[in-house]
């Protein structure tokens, strides 16, 4: 795969084809530049066949942290002292202390390239969704005890919350842990289920009931997986992502010191919804490339492609099916920019409070026009888009991704109900704050 940006319509985001841009200083063109070598040499011309095989070669997960290639996927801006203190200094020649979210759109854009979503996702859910609650919310004790290793990549984490009875319905997980007699444990019982890396990982941040019901009774708890007592894992098969390891996890009276407690007990809702945001943002971004790397096959192979004599791209009907998907998809990356823009010029406080109802609605579009793109793409390659091999193996591989786009991290409704009732409620905020 070549460094060069494609010039195919379609298949670059505005400012790599040349045209001016408001948000990327030239640190961020500099680093694209190294971090599109770096996935070329070691990630994306492989990504293909390790989503057919359904696993990423574990030499992989040890080149990407040798690099620090995997710290990108933290919450922006990334946690400095804590990085520093183990010898992480930069990402490709950025300063830990200089990143910002512009820099983490580049990097999830970039390891996007290759359509397919797998790969990707079986590396980096530790850094994006396992890590962040112990930093944000984490003890000095527990940070100590953990982030060392998992920073370091020396161990691997997940985010363990869904379960076979509460998907988007966070607030009605069944999975209990109660303390033993000499309250030095907690003892967990439970399920949870369509864990991302869950299979791989040493640890998991996991929900866990630890009250009464509702969201005032759950706890976020690090769970030993690998090896401990009363932990069973087994790979989960789902149309996308097989190289992913979507995992089901069992708890069998498993004890965890309660010094595994991140925060404090019954908070887990809170600290659960706020590392959403972030979760939601980086599959946004993720899925906006992989809905180009569709549209921009099609459109490379209509040119070529001949039926009743003529390209499919002299046909008008495609042409529109075309010209639809790309003003739907150049909108979104236009938002996405100006959405990282915004939090690189906001406070937590203010982003947590004006950009939580955004942010859900900003990852509903993004799932709505990679199907749009997807399904397109597969339309115009026809029975080579319905093929698992040969010229249109790629799109069909993509289009297995869509579903895993619009589901996790907030199923696509849930998520559009979401983002008008938080509008609603900071507009009706602010209006009792004018009486």
């Amino acid at each position: 795969m070549s460094t060069v940006p494609s010039t195919v319509p379609f298949a670059e985001p505005a400012y790599l084809r040349g045209l001016p841009s408001p948000y990327f200083r030239h640190t961020h063109l500099d680093f694209q530049k190294r971090c599109r070598a770096f996935l070329t040499e070691h990630f994306l011309p492989y990504v293909l066949e390790w989503e057919t095989q359904g696993t990423v070669p574990e030499h992989v997960w040890h080149t990407f942290n040798k690099h620090n290639m995997l710290v990108p996927a933290l919450k922006s801006p990334l946690p400095a002292d804590h990085l520093k203190r183990q010898g992480i200094n930069d990402i490709l020649g950025v300063k830990v202390e200089d990143w910002d979210y512009l820099h983490t759109a580049i990097w999830v854009d970039e390891r996007s390239r290759s359509g397919i979503s797998g790969p990707g996702s079986s590396l980096s859910p530790g850094f994006a969704y396992g890590i962040p609650p112990i930093l944000s919310f984490g003890s000095p004790a527990l940070q100590e005890k953990f982030l060392p290793d998992m920073l370091t990549g020396r161990v691997r984490v997940c985010i363990a919350i869904t379960e076979p009875q509460a998907g988007s319905d966070v607030a009605n997980i069944q999975t209990r842990a109660v303390k033993s007699a000499d309250g030095k444990h907690y003892i967990i019982n439970g399920e949870k289920k369509w864990i991302t890396n869950g299979v791989w990982s040493d640890f998991a941040t996991m929900a866990v009931r630890t009250g009464g019901p509702g969201p005032g009774g759950i706890s976020l708890l690090v769970v030993p997986l690998k090896n401990h007592p009363g932990v069973k894992t087994r790979r989960l098969q789902v149309s996308g992502q097989q190289a992913g390891g979507t995992t089901y996890i069992e708890l069998d009276d498993v004890k965890v010191p309660v010094e595994n407690l991140v925060g404090k007990e019954g908070q887990g809702m809170k600290y659960i919804m706020t590392n959403f945001n972030h979760e939601r943002l980086l599959i946004a971004m993720g899925v906006t490339r992989q809905a180009r790397v569709a549209l921009s096959a099609a459109v490379e192979y209509a040119m070529k492609r001949e039926a009743f004599g003529k390209t499919l791209m002299d046909q008008p009907v495609v042409r529109h099916r075309l010209a639809k998907c790309g003003a739907d998809l150049e909108a979104l990356q236009s938002w996405i920019f100006e959405f990282v823009y915004q939090l690189n010029n906001m406070t937590k406080a203010q982003a947590d409070d004006k950009l939580g109802g955004p942010t859900a609605a900003l990852k509903a579009k993004a799932g709505m026009v990679f199907k749009d793109c997807a399904e397109t793409a597969v339309l115009v390659f026809g029975g080579n888009g319905y093929t698992r091999t040969g010229q249109g193996e790629l799109v069909e591989k993509i289009y297995r991704d869509v579903m895993g786009a619009r589901i996790p991290g907030g199923s696509e409704d849930v998520m559009l109900d979401l983002s008008v009732r938080q509008l609603v409620k900071n507009y009706q905020k602010e209006a009792r704050s004018k009486l």
